[in-house]
């Protein structure tokens, strides 16, 4: 399963690597909503949810969908600006049948749900599917969908608030910390594109992203099969520290591909029972559990949903689900109607890191 883009023509130069303050914002929303994914900044997510004001923390907890399970388009920037406020005036650019599609897409929780035949905003059919979508996921959910649609203008100022407040908050701070090591990263990866091409500063950003052998096309690991082209657009990379282990990728019809890659290093696994290790690994070897796996390694999700979103039937799904529940490697939650299933990140991630972070990426 890949991403590919194609780059075939594209000269050196347009591939750009760059920090981005707003990519490495929601890096740290998405560490604060999801702390099972980022176990060495546990104590930092603990120690910002204390600090920080009520009011603020409901208002991330209202929008989370933009960078929980995936992150909006808009927040990964293709141009990335010297200054949080720079990139958020470039996203107040964006049009409101754009960021509300990206929006949408990351509230009803995957990115195979497209609006390309036609805008939530204008059509009432697309609307509908965007609201049962959005349901299904959960109250919060559609009641942020509902917001969306209704008043993409006040939902886009709350947002862009709700950010601000972040960087006075505890992102100010945080960046500043990660500046001069994001600034290392992109000094090497600018001198291995210059002295060396293309491919040395792609094996140097990640194992998972690497350049076929024509040259025409960079191939990044990724949950789905993908392909887009950066042909008159370019590539931008954007370093992470708070990002690993997430190798994050837009891809969107008219997005700019962007890259937002790890550079903080792993830690170390903890040695574990042979008898566990068995078994856990027996239960993945099949690959169609390895890809709920990972499916559900992006958020909870029912039996249902998976079983559309890989196209298999119900009762394929839930024979696999079962296997991955008797390994311990999944919770099952009823919420409602539903019965939502869970990775259970601390038992997959002593199966090692290498592990983990496919599984995550």
């Amino acid at each position: 399963m890949t991403l590919r883009i194609d780059i075939s023509g594209l000269p050196a130069e347009r591939l750009r690597f760059a920090a981005s303050p707003l990519a490495e914002l929601t890096a740290m929303l998405h560490v604060l909503a999801e702390p099972g994914h980022h176990p060495r900044l546990a104590a930092w997510a603990g120690d910002v949810w204390s600090d920080m004001p009520p009011e603020l923390a409901e208002r991330l907890r209202e929008a989370e969908f933009l960078w929980r399970s995936s992150r909006a388009d808009f927040l990964v920037p293709a141009r990335p600006r010297q200054t949080l406020a720079e990139e958020l005036d470039d996203v107040d650019r964006i049009d409101d049948e754009t960021y509300v599609t990206a929006a949408l897409i990351t509230t009803c929780g995957s990115s195979r749900v497209h609006f390309a035949a036609s805008s939530p905003l204008a059509d009432a059919a697309a609307r509908e599917r965007a609201l049962d979508l959005a349901q299904a996921r959960g109250a919060l959910q559609e009641a942020f969908a509902e917001r969306l649609l209704a008043d993409p203008a006040a939902v886009r100022a709350r947002v862009r608030h709700t950010l601000e407040e972040c960087a006075e908050t505890f992102f100010d701070a945080a960046w500043t910390g990660v500046a001069a090591q994001l600034a290392t990263d992109l000094r090497l990866k600018n001198d291995l594109l210059k002295r060396q091409g293309i491919e040395a500063a792609l094996t140097s950003v990640s194992g998972a992203v690497t350049l076929a052998p024509d040259g025409d096309c960079i191939v990044v690991d990724k949950l789905q099969d993908n392909a887009t082209a950066a042909h008159g657009t370019g590539v931008t990379f954007i370093p992470s520290v708070f990002g690993r282990p997430h190798l994050v990728a837009v891809h969107a019809r008219g997005w700019r591909p962007v890259v937002q890659y790890p550079v903080a290093e792993p830690t170390p696994s903890d040695p574990v029972p042979l008898e566990t290790v068995t078994l856990r690994l027996e239960a993945l070897a099949h690959p169609v559990r390895l890809r709920l796996l990972r499916t559900l390694a992006r958020g909870p999700h029912t039996n249902g949903e998976l079983a559309h979103a890989w196209e298999l039937s119900p009762p394929e799904v839930s024979r696999h689900l079962a296997v991955l529940r008797h390994a311990g490697l999944l919770t099952a939650t009823r919420q409602g109607r539903y019965v939502q299933y869970t990775v259970n990140l601390p038992e997959l991630t002593t199966l090692g890191t290498d592990l983990l972070t496919a599984v995550l990426r």
